[in-house]
Protein backbone atom coordinates (compact mmCIF):
# COMPACT_ATOMS: atom_id res chain seq x y z
CA UNK A 1 0.00 0.00 0.00
CA UNK A 2 1.84 3.51 -0.62
CA UNK A 3 1.84 5.79 1.84
CA UNK A 4 0.37 9.54 0.86
CA UNK A 5 2.67 11.90 1.90
CA UNK A 6 2.82 16.17 2.12
CA UNK A 7 5.26 17.18 -0.52
CA UNK A 8 4.09 21.04 -1.68
CA UNK A 9 2.39 23.80 0.17
CA UNK A 10 1.02 27.28 -0.75
CA UNK A 11 -0.43 30.25 0.61
CA UNK A 12 -2.69 33.35 -0.21
CA UNK A 13 -4.01 36.28 1.90
CA UNK A 14 -5.55 39.36 0.65
CA UNK A 15 -3.50 42.45 1.50
CA UNK A 16 -6.25 44.28 3.13
CA UNK A 17 -5.48 44.31 6.88
CA UNK A 18 -8.68 45.15 9.17
CA UNK A 19 -7.40 45.90 12.43
CA UNK A 20 -9.32 45.76 15.98
CA UNK A 21 -8.88 49.25 16.11
CA UNK A 22 -10.58 49.30 12.48
CA UNK A 23 -13.51 47.48 14.36
CA UNK A 24 -13.62 49.49 17.32
CA UNK A 25 -15.50 52.50 14.87
CA UNK A 26 -17.61 50.22 13.38
CA UNK A 27 -19.31 48.30 16.70
CA UNK A 28 -19.36 49.10 20.38
CA UNK A 29 -15.75 47.32 21.48
CA UNK A 30 -12.22 48.19 21.80
CA UNK A 31 -8.67 46.30 21.09
CA UNK A 32 -7.67 45.41 24.72
CA UNK A 33 -11.20 43.65 25.31
CA UNK A 34 -10.99 41.60 21.71
CA UNK A 35 -7.46 40.38 22.58
CA UNK A 36 -8.39 39.74 25.96
CA UNK A 37 -11.29 37.22 24.81
CA UNK A 38 -10.24 35.85 21.38
CA UNK A 39 -6.45 36.90 21.12
CA UNK A 40 -7.06 38.18 17.56
CA UNK A 41 -5.71 41.37 16.68
CA UNK A 42 -6.10 41.70 13.24
CA UNK A 43 -7.60 39.92 10.34
CA UNK A 44 -7.15 39.93 6.48
CA UNK A 45 -10.43 41.34 3.95
CA UNK A 46 -10.83 39.49 0.28
CA UNK A 47 -11.05 43.19 -1.96
CA UNK A 48 -14.31 43.08 -4.65
CA UNK A 49 -12.20 40.99 -7.06
CA UNK A 50 -11.03 38.39 -5.04
CA UNK A 51 -13.25 35.25 -4.51
CA UNK A 52 -12.42 31.49 -3.21
CA UNK A 53 -11.40 30.39 -6.37
CA UNK A 54 -8.78 33.04 -6.71
CA UNK A 55 -7.37 32.29 -3.50
CA UNK A 56 -7.12 28.93 -4.08
CA UNK A 57 -5.52 29.25 -7.50
CA UNK A 58 -2.89 31.28 -5.69
CA UNK A 59 -1.86 28.84 -2.98
CA UNK A 60 -2.26 25.78 -5.01
CA UNK A 61 0.53 27.36 -8.00
CA UNK A 62 2.79 28.06 -5.14
CA UNK A 63 1.90 24.04 -3.61
CA UNK A 64 2.94 22.90 -6.87
CA UNK A 65 5.93 24.81 -7.44
CA UNK A 66 6.96 23.58 -3.76
CA UNK A 67 6.12 19.71 -4.74
CA UNK A 68 7.59 20.16 -8.60
CA UNK A 69 4.49 19.17 -10.02
CA UNK A 70 2.63 20.37 -13.22
CA UNK A 71 -1.25 21.01 -12.86
CA UNK A 72 -1.61 18.22 -15.50
CA UNK A 73 -0.11 15.54 -12.63
CA UNK A 74 -2.99 16.09 -10.46
CA UNK A 75 -5.67 13.31 -10.48
CA UNK A 76 -7.93 14.78 -8.18
CA UNK A 77 -8.47 18.42 -6.30
CA UNK A 78 -10.60 18.85 -3.34
CA UNK A 79 -11.61 22.11 -2.29
CA UNK A 80 -12.61 22.71 1.46
CA UNK A 81 -14.59 25.67 2.18
CA UNK A 82 -17.42 27.19 3.90
CA UNK A 83 -18.05 29.61 1.53
CA UNK A 84 -18.74 28.17 -1.69
CA UNK A 85 -18.93 30.55 -4.72
CA UNK A 86 -21.93 28.80 -5.29
CA UNK A 87 -24.22 25.99 -4.20
CA UNK A 88 -22.88 24.61 -8.06
CA UNK A 89 -20.66 24.32 -9.53
CA UNK A 90 -18.15 23.53 -7.42
CA UNK A 91 -15.64 25.96 -6.73
CA UNK A 92 -12.83 22.71 -7.06
CA UNK A 93 -13.73 23.23 -10.90
CA UNK A 94 -13.18 26.60 -11.22
CA UNK A 95 -9.87 25.92 -9.56
CA UNK A 96 -9.29 22.93 -11.87
CA UNK A 97 -10.30 25.00 -15.00
CA UNK A 98 -8.21 27.93 -14.02
CA UNK A 99 -5.14 25.72 -13.14
CA UNK A 100 -5.37 23.62 -16.45
CA UNK A 101 -5.55 20.54 -14.32
CA UNK A 102 -7.14 18.85 -17.32
CA UNK A 103 -6.50 15.41 -15.73
CA UNK A 104 -7.92 15.79 -12.01
CA UNK A 105 -11.35 15.04 -10.38
CA UNK A 106 -12.59 17.42 -8.32
CA UNK A 107 -15.16 18.48 -5.69
CA UNK A 108 -16.17 20.54 -2.70
CA UNK A 109 -16.39 19.54 0.75
CA UNK A 110 -18.35 21.33 3.31
CA UNK A 111 -17.33 20.37 6.97
CA UNK A 112 -16.91 23.62 7.71
CA UNK A 113 -13.64 24.52 10.52
CA UNK A 114 -12.83 20.76 10.52
CA UNK A 115 -13.16 20.25 6.46
CA UNK A 116 -9.18 20.60 6.12
CA UNK A 117 -8.33 17.65 8.23
CA UNK A 118 -11.62 15.75 6.52
CA UNK A 119 -10.28 16.51 3.16
CA UNK A 120 -6.82 15.48 3.83
CA UNK A 121 -7.81 12.18 4.99
CA UNK A 122 -10.00 11.52 1.54
CA UNK A 123 -7.05 12.42 -0.27
CA UNK A 124 -4.58 10.39 1.58
CA UNK A 125 -7.17 7.46 1.60
CA UNK A 126 -7.40 7.27 -2.12
CA UNK A 127 -3.82 7.71 -2.71
CA UNK A 128 -3.69 4.84 -0.08
CA UNK A 129 -5.59 2.41 -2.60
CA UNK A 130 -3.64 3.06 -4.89
CA UNK A 131 -7.07 4.81 -7.33
CA UNK A 132 -4.97 7.93 -7.88
CA UNK A 133 -1.27 9.28 -7.35
CA UNK A 134 -0.95 13.29 -6.87
CA UNK A 135 -3.65 15.14 -5.34
CA UNK A 136 -4.28 19.03 -4.21
CA UNK A 137 -6.30 19.69 -0.94
CA UNK A 138 -6.97 23.59 -0.66
CA UNK A 139 -8.61 25.25 2.38
CA UNK A 140 -10.36 28.25 1.46
CA UNK A 141 -12.79 31.33 2.45
CA UNK A 142 -14.14 34.64 2.19
CA UNK A 143 -15.92 34.84 5.14
CA UNK A 144 -15.66 38.33 5.65
CA UNK A 145 -19.05 38.42 3.14
CA UNK A 146 -21.21 36.60 5.42
CA UNK A 147 -20.46 38.69 8.67
CA UNK A 148 -22.44 40.69 10.28
CA UNK A 149 -20.49 44.22 10.87
CA UNK A 150 -23.17 45.40 13.52
CA UNK A 151 -22.62 41.95 15.57
CA UNK A 152 -19.44 42.28 17.85
CA UNK A 153 -19.84 38.78 18.99
CA UNK A 154 -18.62 37.27 15.20
CA UNK A 155 -17.45 39.96 13.14
CA UNK A 156 -14.32 40.35 15.30
CA UNK A 157 -13.59 37.00 14.64
CA UNK A 158 -13.41 35.67 10.75
CA UNK A 159 -10.96 36.60 8.46
CA UNK A 160 -10.32 35.55 4.67
CA UNK A 161 -7.44 33.88 3.01
CA UNK A 162 -6.69 29.54 1.32
CA UNK A 163 -3.79 27.67 1.85
CA UNK A 164 -3.68 24.41 -0.48
CA UNK A 165 -1.21 21.13 -0.09
CA UNK A 166 -0.55 18.58 -2.30
CA UNK A 167 -0.37 14.98 -1.56
CA UNK A 168 1.52 12.11 -3.41
CA UNK A 169 2.40 8.72 -3.30
CA UNK A 170 4.94 6.97 -2.01
CA UNK A 171 6.86 4.12 -1.30
CA UNK A 172 8.57 5.73 1.12
CA UNK A 173 6.88 5.16 4.94
CA UNK A 174 5.82 8.69 6.28
CA UNK A 175 3.24 11.35 5.38
CA UNK A 176 -0.70 10.71 6.86
CA UNK A 177 -0.50 8.10 9.57
CA UNK A 178 -3.76 8.35 10.92
CA UNK A 179 -6.90 10.41 11.10
CA UNK A 180 -9.93 10.85 13.20
CA UNK A 181 -13.18 12.36 11.94
CA UNK A 182 -16.41 13.12 13.95
CA UNK A 183 -19.78 15.23 14.28
CA UNK A 184 -22.60 15.51 16.04
CA UNK A 185 -25.91 17.01 14.33
CA UNK A 186 -27.97 17.34 17.29
CA UNK A 187 -25.51 20.74 17.85
CA UNK A 188 -25.92 21.93 14.29
CA UNK A 189 -27.88 25.24 15.35
CA UNK A 190 -24.93 26.50 17.47
CA UNK A 191 -23.09 28.04 14.66
CA UNK A 192 -24.98 28.50 11.31
CA UNK A 193 -25.35 30.21 7.96
CA UNK A 194 -28.77 29.47 7.60
CA UNK A 195 -29.80 31.26 4.20
CA UNK A 196 -29.14 30.53 1.00
CA UNK A 197 -29.59 26.89 0.29
CA UNK A 198 -33.41 24.96 -0.64
CA UNK A 199 -34.42 25.59 2.55
CA UNK A 200 -34.34 28.97 2.88
CA UNK A 201 -33.57 30.68 -0.09
CA UNK A 202 -33.03 34.28 -0.93
CA UNK A 203 -35.73 36.38 -0.45
CA UNK A 204 -37.29 39.54 1.35
CA UNK A 205 -37.28 37.92 4.65
CA UNK A 206 -33.99 36.57 4.94
CA UNK A 207 -32.23 39.64 3.72
CA UNK A 208 -34.67 41.53 6.42
CA UNK A 209 -34.08 39.05 9.35
CA UNK A 210 -30.19 39.01 8.29
CA UNK A 211 -30.35 34.63 7.58
CA UNK A 212 -27.36 35.39 5.15
CA UNK A 213 -25.04 36.34 8.18
CA UNK A 214 -23.19 33.78 10.06
CA UNK A 215 -25.11 33.36 13.97
CA UNK A 216 -23.08 31.69 16.95
CA UNK A 217 -23.67 30.56 20.34
CA UNK A 218 -20.23 31.50 21.26
CA UNK A 219 -20.49 29.97 24.77
CA UNK A 220 -21.84 26.51 23.59
CA UNK A 221 -19.47 26.63 20.75
CA UNK A 222 -16.69 27.36 23.65
CA UNK A 223 -17.38 24.51 25.73
CA UNK A 224 -17.37 21.97 22.81
CA UNK A 225 -14.52 23.08 21.64
CA UNK A 226 -12.48 22.92 24.77
CA UNK A 227 -13.75 19.24 24.98
CA UNK A 228 -13.03 18.20 21.91
CA UNK A 229 -9.80 19.26 21.00
CA UNK A 230 -7.90 17.45 23.22
CA UNK A 231 -9.71 14.32 23.17
CA UNK A 232 -9.26 14.16 19.33
CA UNK A 233 -5.63 15.09 19.51
CA UNK A 234 -5.58 11.85 22.15
CA UNK A 235 -7.15 9.65 20.01
CA UNK A 236 -5.72 10.60 16.55
CA UNK A 237 -2.25 9.49 18.30
CA UNK A 238 -3.67 6.16 19.61
CA UNK A 239 -4.72 5.31 16.16
CA UNK A 240 -1.20 5.99 14.68
CA UNK A 241 0.58 4.47 17.95
CA UNK A 242 2.47 7.42 19.01
CA UNK A 243 2.66 8.94 21.99
CA UNK A 244 2.50 12.91 22.69
CA UNK A 245 6.31 12.97 23.35
CA UNK A 246 6.46 11.74 19.57
CA UNK A 247 5.02 14.74 18.27
CA UNK A 248 6.70 17.72 17.44
CA UNK A 249 4.43 20.05 16.66
CA UNK A 250 0.04 20.65 17.05
CA UNK A 251 -1.21 22.67 14.57
CA UNK A 252 -4.89 23.60 15.06
CA UNK A 253 -7.63 25.21 13.75
CA UNK A 254 -6.85 28.78 14.96
CA UNK A 255 -10.50 29.77 16.32
CA UNK A 256 -9.22 31.07 19.68
CA UNK A 257 -6.51 31.83 21.92
CA UNK A 258 -8.52 30.39 25.04
CA UNK A 259 -9.41 27.39 23.24
CA UNK A 260 -5.80 26.55 22.19
CA UNK A 261 -4.78 27.00 25.33
CA UNK A 262 -7.29 24.93 26.81
CA UNK A 263 -6.01 22.41 24.75
CA UNK A 264 -2.60 23.00 25.48
CA UNK A 265 -3.83 22.03 29.34
CA UNK A 266 -5.89 18.84 28.73
CA UNK A 267 -2.81 17.70 26.97
CA UNK A 268 -0.03 18.72 29.37
CA UNK A 269 1.74 20.65 26.75
CA UNK A 270 3.03 23.60 27.13
CA UNK A 271 1.92 26.52 24.16
CA UNK A 272 5.14 26.63 22.93
CA UNK A 273 4.38 23.34 21.26
CA UNK A 274 1.71 24.47 19.67
CA UNK A 275 2.15 26.81 16.32
CA UNK A 276 -0.28 29.92 16.59
CA UNK A 277 -0.90 32.59 14.24
CA UNK A 278 -3.97 33.75 14.46
CA UNK A 279 -3.77 37.14 15.89
CA UNK A 280 -2.79 37.92 12.16
CA UNK A 281 -5.55 36.05 10.33
CA UNK A 282 -8.33 35.67 12.40
CA UNK A 283 -10.57 32.67 12.07
CA UNK A 284 -10.26 31.95 8.94
CA UNK A 285 -12.24 28.38 8.54
CA UNK A 286 -11.10 25.86 6.22
CA UNK A 287 -8.21 28.42 5.33
CA UNK A 288 -6.59 28.54 9.34
CA UNK A 289 -4.84 24.90 9.64
CA UNK A 290 -2.77 25.45 5.64
CA UNK A 291 -1.69 29.44 7.03
CA UNK A 292 -0.35 27.92 10.11
CA UNK A 293 1.67 25.32 8.56
CA UNK A 294 2.74 26.97 5.96
CA UNK A 295 4.37 30.39 8.01
CA UNK A 296 5.55 27.38 10.24
CA UNK A 297 7.47 25.89 7.21
CA UNK A 298 8.82 29.32 6.11
CA UNK A 299 9.97 29.99 9.55
CA UNK A 300 11.74 27.14 9.84
CA UNK A 301 9.75 25.60 12.65
CA UNK A 302 8.41 22.52 10.93
CA UNK A 303 11.12 20.76 9.59
CA UNK A 304 11.47 17.05 7.95
CA UNK A 305 11.22 14.04 10.06
CA UNK A 306 8.66 16.54 12.16
CA UNK A 307 5.50 14.10 13.69
CA UNK A 308 2.26 16.66 13.86
CA UNK A 309 -0.95 16.52 14.67
CA UNK A 310 -3.44 18.71 12.57
CA UNK A 311 -6.95 19.42 14.90
CA UNK A 312 -9.85 20.90 14.74
CA UNK A 313 -13.46 21.63 15.16
CA UNK A 314 -16.34 23.55 13.58
CA UNK A 315 -19.79 23.66 12.72
CA UNK A 316 -21.67 20.78 12.34
CA UNK A 317 -21.03 20.28 14.86
CA UNK A 318 -17.84 18.59 13.36
CA UNK A 319 -14.09 17.96 15.19
CA UNK A 320 -11.23 15.71 13.92
CA UNK A 321 -7.37 15.03 13.85
CA UNK A 322 -4.93 14.01 11.76
CA UNK A 323 -1.20 13.09 12.43
CA UNK A 324 1.14 13.18 9.93
CA UNK A 325 5.52 12.99 9.67
CA UNK A 326 6.33 15.90 8.12
CA UNK A 327 8.57 14.87 4.66
CA UNK A 328 8.41 17.74 2.18
CA UNK A 329 9.10 17.97 -1.35
CA UNK A 330 10.47 14.54 -3.36
CA UNK A 331 13.78 14.16 -4.80
CA UNK A 332 12.92 14.45 -8.19
CA UNK A 333 14.54 16.31 -11.02
CA UNK A 334 13.43 19.70 -10.98
CA UNK A 335 11.03 21.51 -13.47
CA UNK A 336 10.77 24.40 -14.76
CA UNK A 337 7.34 26.12 -13.41
CA UNK A 338 6.80 29.10 -16.70
CA UNK A 339 3.64 31.27 -15.94
CA UNK A 340 2.09 29.40 -19.70
CA UNK A 341 0.91 26.76 -17.28
CA UNK A 342 -1.46 28.75 -15.88
CA UNK A 343 -1.76 30.55 -19.57
CA UNK A 344 -2.38 27.08 -21.58
CA UNK A 345 -5.19 26.14 -19.09
CA UNK A 346 -6.75 29.00 -19.94
CA UNK A 347 -6.72 28.48 -23.73
CA UNK A 348 -7.71 24.50 -23.30
CA UNK A 349 -11.03 26.72 -21.44
CA UNK A 350 -11.15 29.24 -24.41
CA UNK A 351 -11.17 26.04 -26.84
CA UNK A 352 -13.34 24.18 -24.94
CA UNK A 353 -15.73 27.17 -24.64
CA UNK A 354 -15.59 27.72 -28.02
CA UNK A 355 -16.34 24.05 -29.34
CA UNK A 356 -19.40 24.14 -26.78
CA UNK A 357 -20.36 27.34 -28.76
CA UNK A 358 -19.80 25.75 -32.40
CA UNK A 359 -21.68 22.76 -31.47
CA UNK A 360 -24.78 23.96 -30.07
CA UNK A 361 -24.98 25.98 -33.61
CA UNK A 362 -25.13 22.51 -35.18
CA UNK A 363 -27.07 20.86 -32.83
CA UNK A 364 -29.71 23.68 -33.22
CA UNK A 365 -29.49 23.81 -37.22
CA UNK A 366 -30.07 20.19 -36.71
CA UNK A 367 -32.81 20.19 -34.46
Amino acid sequence: MPYAHITGWGMSVPESVLTNDDISKIVDTNDAWIRERTGIRERRIARDNQFPSTLAVEASTKALKVANLKPTDIDLIICSTSTPEYLFPATACIVQDQLGATKAGAFDLLAACTGFIYAINMAAQSIQSGSIKNALVIGTETLSRFVDWSDRSTCILFGDGAGAFVLQASEQPGGVLSAVMHSDGSGGDLLTLQAGGSKYPASDETLRTGMHYIRMDGREVFRFATRVMAQATREVLEDAKLTIDDIAWVIPHQANLRIIEAAARGLKLPMERFIVNLERYGNTSTASIPLATVEAVEKGQLKAGDKIVFVGFGAGLTWGALAAEWTGPMETEPIVYPQRYRLLGRLRSLINRLIRFVEGIIWGRGA
